[in-house]
């Protein structure tokens, strides 16, 4: 099938592994990703009845395991300062990659498409918090690639 990009947009908060987890939760509970198990392109888990009804239960799958869900279930923690990015984390743009690609260190939804590229590798989540027009932080922009 090969790697599928996500994004989603979520309320800022400032605990990013927090916002994290309710993505997760929100796009497991809405079943908005895909399913191993039926294999059926271009349909979503949310199509199945029969679908996991719990995150252990999708995991435990072999299909799921080497597929993915091609989703933000996908990333499993967010990186801490100074971590070094792993398979199914979830790295923070920083100032000096918004200074880089977006020539600002406050990043507004018209950067996003600047900062896109920040995001290469399979496996492998970036977030950005964006402010408003006034400055002050105002939603999380998480995207990335995954799934085989």
């Amino acid at each position: 099938m090969g790697a599928s990009g996500w994004s989603y947009y979520v309320e800022y908060q400032p605990d990013l592994s927090k916002a994290l987890d309710e993505l997760r939760a929100r796009i497991f509970a809405e079943g908005d990703y895909w399913w191993a198990e039926p294999s059926e392109i271009g349909k979503s888990a949310s199509d199945y009845p029969d679908r996991p009804r719990t995150e252990e239960e999708l995991w435990s799958s072999e299909s799921v395991q080497e597929s993915g869900t091609h989703s933000i279930l996908d990333m499993q923690e967010m990186l801490r300062p100074g971590g070094k990015p792993d398979y199914g984390t979830v790295e923070p743009v920083s100032e000096a990659e918004a200074l880089q690609c977006a020539g600002v260190t406050t990043l507004t939804r018209a950067h996003v498409e600047k900062i896109a590229d920040l995001a290469t590798q399979r496996w492998f989540g970036r977030c950005a918090v964006l402010h408003d027009d006034a400055g002050q932080p105002a939603e999380i922009y998480f995207w990335g690639f995954s799934g085989d």
